[in-house]
């Protein structure tokens, strides 16, 4: 361009005269090229990827009413019939080691003896969670509600009729044409999966909002039983939400906390271990709850390895990947018994978000990544503080 602009600047009033006779005698060719340039020009401009932004997020923070320390958790156990004491002994120690605190909350529903887990206590857990979320993240932002045009709330074991997402259209009166997806049944890798559809749809729908609301709700939920393995959930899940604003407009991006770079998602569950280590069913005695696996810190571990595996080349520097691919070669060629190389993703990223599931999450995680105490800090006061939400 520099070189054609100089070029240009010694044309003379005769020189740009001979310019446009050419133009005349080549007028076909012209016409062609000039189409071809806008085609592609059109093409790129529409093909091309839209930057996805995330604007802000409101986290829920239940009233202080709603906290449960481990003494008021045992108590009320304890007046619960319907757990012997041998289950009583396992969620005490189970409480202990999980990495909660004393400040986590469970709902209002589960405050009461004996427990209140009708259809109407889980829709006020659900619209305390939910609109507390929303508000404040529509005050922070000053977006109005009836500019979002893409709707995606994720809660797994909840899923009345009118759905969570029709709860939020009604109460914030958003536009009619706007796309609603309520995401149930995925466990705690909806909220990931969640981000991953909102972008999806910024990519087709052109400057716009999108909002996800990723919860997760417990009184219809919680387990009153005797099968160990179905207890766990109830020594870990508490009450929490949070609500994230994504845009894909340019005029955001100073404001915004975050741009989306990559999303790597993947699927286990053709596999029948990975398929049933979280797995909601009842006990013997008829009774409903969630069943935790053994076998799912080394199902976690092996989805790890496989989003390692995509992630890596992305985003890692280039000695890294070559003592990643040079192990994966020698362990195919030579001996499949070889561990796979882990890389430093430390020399990729600053900070690490482990999914606070609970403290073998964030400690195998931790273990396997190699990472400092620094590093999953965040995740650990998490844990601590709000629990599994």
């Amino acid at each position: 361009m520099a070189v054609v602009i100089s070029e240009i600047s010694r044309l003379t009033p005769d020189d740009f005269h001979q310019l446009w006779l050419h133009l005349q005698y080549n007028l076909v060719s012209f016409i062609l090229l000039s189409a071809l340039a806008v085609v592609g020009c059109t093409v790129f401009v529409m093909t091309r990827s839209r930057s996805v932004y995330l604007v802000d997020y409101s986290c829920y923070l239940p009233p202080e009413s709603l906290q449960v320390p481990y003494k008021k958790f045992m108590d009320h156990s304890k007046l619960i019939e319907d757990f012997n004491d041998s289950s009583l002994e396992f969620q005490r120690k189970i409480l202990e080691r999980s990495g909660l605190g004393e400040e986590t909350y469970l709902p209002e529903g589960l405050h009461c003896v004996p427990p209140r887990t009708t259809m109407v206590a889980a829709r006020e857990e659900a619209e305390q969670v939910m609109f507390g979320c929303l508000d404040k993240l529509f005050q922070n932002t000053k977006v109005n509600p009836r500019d979002i045009s893409v709707l995606v709330v994720n809660c797994s074991l909840f899923n009345p009729t009118p759905s969570l997402s029709a709860m939020i259209v009604n109460k914030y009166k958003l536009r009619g044409n706007v796309k609603s997806f309520n995401l149930g049944g995925m466990g705690c890798s909806a909220g990931v999966i969640s981000i991953d559809l909102a972008k999806d749809m910024l990519q087709v729908h052109r400057k716009t909002y999108a909002v996800v609301v990723s919860t997760e709700n417990i009184t219809q939920n919680w387990y009153f039983g005797n099968k160990k393995a179905m207890l766990i959930p109830n020594c870990l899940f508490r009450v929490g939400g949070t609500a994230v604003l994504l845009s894909n407009k340019a005029s955001d991006r100073r404001r915004s906390k975050y741009m989306m770079v990559q999303t790597v998602r993947t699927h286990k569950g053709a596999n029948d271990k990975a398929f049933n280590c979280v797995y909601q069913e009842q006990d013997d005695n008829g009774k409903t709850g969630v069943s935790l696996s053994k076998d799912l810190m080394a199902i976690a571990g092996e989805a790890l390895k496989a989003n390692i595996t995509t992630l890596g080349p992305l985003v890692l520097p280039i000695s890294e990947q070559i003592l990643f691919f040079a192990t994966l070669v020698a362990k195919k060629l030579f001996n499949a018994k070889m561990k796979p190389y882990i890389p430093d993703f430390k020399l990729a990223f600053d900070h690490f978000c482990i999914h606070a599931g609970g403290r073998a999450v964030i400690d195998e995680l931790e273990k396997n990544l190699e990472l400092s105490v620094t590093h999953v800090e965040a995740s650990r006061m998490t844990l601590h503080r709000f629990g599994n939400t």
